[in-house]
């Protein structure tokens, strides 16, 4: 689903100056689906990803939200990031009703580039890490009691002309619902497809948080969407999501608009 770059391998300097094989590839996004792409936006580039979602679950319970990630590129293989659900907008009809809009917590994050992946058909995969680290900066009603670190590998293959295969596993040391902190797990498998000139499409199952029931429980989503690239540097997408668990939003759907600034 996100396009292969050709960086240079991760044993080589850090710190170098803009690709010019990258400033000519199209944008690649972390976006819309939760499997995130294995590149790095490239050295001094900065890419912002920004969105509005919107989460329906049982007793009345809606939420909007405003996700946004900014990535700044240290070098051909390196970039930090700051991440947040941005203002968010949260209702229910349960009793006692309950309505709020507040900030969200940030994480800032670093994600590195492991290696590139083979040609179409090889099974090399494209390779990234990514360690992040949520804050309680948000909000009252959406502050986090605890800072939750977490990392996840990426993995990208491109099994077919047109098709490409993506999984991201990690861990996450977050919340428990009951005031103190619990390691959960991280997954996702994602397949995407081109359908056309710059436009592509996708199929996951994004599990972003694998708990015992005492910890919070285990969110498991059905996600499929498009992303339609204009021109190298701009991306629109939508998407939408089913959940699969008690503890998953019923429904969800994002539209969202990306930018690679050089």
């Amino acid at each position: 689903m996100k396009p292969r770059s050709t960086l240079p391998s991760w044993g080589l300097m850090l710190l170098l100056p803009p690709s010019p094989l990258l400033a000519q590839e199209s944008i690649s996004t972390d976006r819309p689906d939760f499997v995130e792409s294995s590149l790095v936006v490239g050295a001094s580039m900065v890419q912002i990803e920004t969105s509005v979602a919107y989460e329906r679950a049982g007793m009345g319970e809606q939420l909007w939200s405003t996700p946004t990630l900014l990535r700044i590129g240290i070098s051909e293989n390196l970039e930090v990031r700051a991440e947040t659900e941005g203002l968010v907008s949260a209702q229910t009809e349960a009793t006692p009703a309950f309505a709020s809009t507040d900030s969200a917590d940030v994480s800032l994050g670093l994600k590195w580039h492991r290696q590139d992946g083979g040609t179409t058909g090889d099974w090399t995969p494209s390779t990234a890490w990514l360690l992040h680290l949520d804050l309680p900066t948000g909000g009252a009603p959406y502050r986090a009691g605890h800072a939750a670190p977490s990392l996840r590998w990426v993995a990208e293959w491109e099994p077919a002309e047109g098709w490409s295969l993506g999984v991201m596993p990690g861990l996450t040391w977050m919340d428990d619902g009951r005031g103190g902190r619990a390691m959960k797990g991280i997954f996702g498998v994602v397949v995407g497809r081109e359908l056309g000139p710059g436009l592509r499409g996708f199929a996951e199952l994004s599990m972003p948080e694998i708990a015992r029931q005492d910890n919070g429980g285990t969110i498991g989503n059905l996600d499929t969407g498009l992303a339609w690239n204009l021109g190298l540097d701009t991306q629109l997408d939508a998407a939408v999501s089913f959940g699969l668990t008690d503890d998953s939003p019923d429904f969800a759907a994002t539209l969202g608009l990306s930018h690679r600034f050089r």
